[in-house]
C-alpha cells in the first residue's frame, strides 16, 4: 500500500504517535506500505511558523529529516501536481491541502487524514 499522510498526521507520526489509532500505526510501520510525506506539507510548517500561527518544538528542517529518519519518503512537488490543483473542486480552499489531494490522485496514494472536508475529493482519502 501508498500512503501520503497530511501535515498534522506527519506531526503526530512523528512526535505524538499515541494521537493516531492503531490500525493507523501499524499501517505506517509495515514494511508493506510505502509512507510518503509532501515537500507541501514541510512548507505549510515553514509558513504557518513564520507567520507565528503556530508554535512548533521543532523546525521544518528538523521535522523533514526526523520524517525521513522514519523511513518516511519525501515527495517532491511537480508542475503536474500544481497544475491538478486547478482542476479540483472547491470542496476545501486551504492550498496546501489542495495539493496534497493532487499528489494522491496523481500518485496514486491513500491520503491520511483528520480533516473531514478533503473525503468529498476521492475514495482515496482515508479519514481517521
Amino acid at each position: 500500500m501508498v500512503v501520503l499522510l497530511d501535515t498534522h498526521i506527519l506531526l503526530w507520526a512523528l512526535d505524538a504517535p499515541q494521537r493516531l489509532p492503531n490500525d493507523i500505526v501499524a499501517q505506517l510501520e509495515s514494511p508493506e506500505t510505502t509512507v510518503y510525506f509532501s515537500a507541501a506539507s514541510i512548507w505549510e510548517i515553514a509558513i504557518k511558523t513564520a507567520l507565528g500561527k503556530i508554535d512548533f518544538h521543532y523546525s521544518p528542517e528538523e521535522i523533514a529529516q526526523a520524517a525521513k529518519d522514519s523511513g518516511f519518503i519525501e515527495l517532491p512537488i511537480s508542475a503536474a501536481h500544481s497544475a491538478k490543483v486547478a482542476h479540483l473542486p472547491l470542496h476545501h480552499r486551504d492550498p496546501f491541502d489542495r495539493l496534497l489531494i493532487a499528489q494522491v490522485l496523481l500518485l496514486p496514494a491513500q491520503l491520511i487524514t483528520a480533516d473531514a472536508a478533503l473525503v468529498p475529493y476521492s475514495e482515496l482519502v482515508r479519514l481517521v
